[in-house]
């Protein structure tokens, strides 16, 4: 084992006894290269965040100009500053008019915590419902809301109040009542394996949360930002939530999180307590200029409106595969069901021989994901289409 390895593995620490130990070089568009000169395509977009592709050269001239001007000057809320301003006036047009108000925070999985917290607030209520499989974050708060005994099993006590329904069972929406502060989920679930709500399940829940007082609020941390072939996924079925949360691909390949409501529901973090929701980092001026680039340069291509087309030239490629049982997929998402834990860990270690990402869901061993960058052309997803059949075979 090399030295840099070694380090790796003992002087930082690990989140499995597996990772890729990929010696990273340098990367941009849908490659990685590594410290051997080897060049990986990144099927994965580093779990759907790269929508743009890394490195992508607007999101590198935005991040130097804003570093000539200035980093950290205060905590989040206190000064006005051009990359957070910019940033929540972009994040305003693309959203509708109830989504109007931004709180710019770290991470998805904090924007989640904060997202749990503002629905209490507002409401003055304390339970919170969630969905069975489902994943919002690693923290205590969206670890309590996560729908995973497995996950939450080493680290109770967690948040209590908390109550689980089926992903589209409308049967099973009778937990929502007026004691309800919110119901979170996931508007496609990503870690269950790529599930796609069914439009009478996601309307039901709405109408539930209309008719109990409780907010609605929808996880696009990992599915937003053109992942589905809309800028986001719930526009896909015309449900509109409370709150939004975003991160992963928003910042164009730079740590971030948000939520987003309308300012009357969002108000409300500013009194009875004061500072009901507090970053020291949140907003900082570089990520936001990076954000705010990357949702410019989501305007300006064309890759949104070609993800479901691009989508279905990879699916094609890969039906009838030796072994693949089902292709789950919302644009270029992809869940690939291979029926087999052993057969997932093969594919994905033999593509990654051959220089192709492909990556595990964290509870859906049986299927492995693809999430490329929305640039990715044709010719590549054929390249990538006959690697990945090659290593099925």
């Amino acid at each position: 084992m090399s030295d840099r390895k070694e380090q790796f593995l003992t002087l930082q620490g690990q989140t499995s006894p597996y990772p890729y130990l990929i010696d990273v070089d340098r990367a941009e568009g849908l490659y990685i290269w590594d410290k051997s000169g080897k060049r990986y395509m990144d099927m994965i977009a580093g779990v759907a965040v790269n929508n743009i592709g890394h490195n992508h050269p607007k999101v590198v001239e935005a991040i130097k100009q804003q570093v000539d001007k200035h980093l950290h000057v205060m905590v989040y809320g206190e000064y006005i500053q051009d990359s957070q301003l910019a940033l929540a006036r972009n994040l305003a047009s693309v959203l509708p008019d109830n989504l109007h108000c931004s709180y710019i925070v770290n991470s998805g999985t904090e924007a989640n915590e904060a997202a749990v917290k503002l629905a209490k607030r507002y409401t003055g209520r304390q339970e919170i419902v969630s969905c069975r499989q489902s994943y919002h974050g690693s923290t205590h708060g969206s670890l309590s809301v996560t729908g995973n005994e497995t996950k939450q099993s080493g680290f109770k006590p967690l948040l209590p109040k908390i109550q689980f329904i089926e992903f589209n069972n409308i049967d099973s929406l009778d937990v929502i009542t007026e004691q309800t502060a919110g119901v979170i989920l996931e508007t496609i679930q990503g870690d269950a394996g790529l599930i796609k709500p069914t439009q009478e399940f996601i309307e039901a829940v709405r109408r539930k949360c209309d008719e109990t007082g409780a907010l609605l609020i929808f996880d696009e941390v990992q599915v937003g930002m053109g992942r589905t072939g809309k800028f986001f996924a719930f526009e896909h079925y015309g449900v509109i939530p409370d709150i939004l949360t975003l991160g992963k691909a928003l910042g164009g390949g730079m740590p971030i999180g948000a939520f987003i409501s309308s300012y009357k529901i969002m108000n409300t973090l500013t009194h009875n307590p004061v500072l009901g929701h507090i970053t020291t980092f949140g907003g900082h001026p570089v990520i936001c200029a990076a954000a705010n680039a990357c949702i410019d340069v989501l305007k300006e291509e064309d890759w949104i409106s070609q993800a479901e087309s691009k989508g279905q030239l990879l699916e094609n490629l890969l039906t009838d595969a030796p072994g693949v049982l089902e292709i789950r997929r919302a644009g270029l998402f992809f869940a690939i069901e291979l029926g087999s834990v052993e057969r997932v860990q093969a594919v994905v270690e033999k593509c990654l021989k051959q220089g192709l990402i492909g990556f595990w869901f964290l509870s859906t061993p049986t299927a492995f994901r693809l999430s490329p960058p929305l640039s990715i052309t044709e010719n590549e997803l054929k390249e990538a289409g006959k690697i990945i059949i090659d290593c099925l075979t």
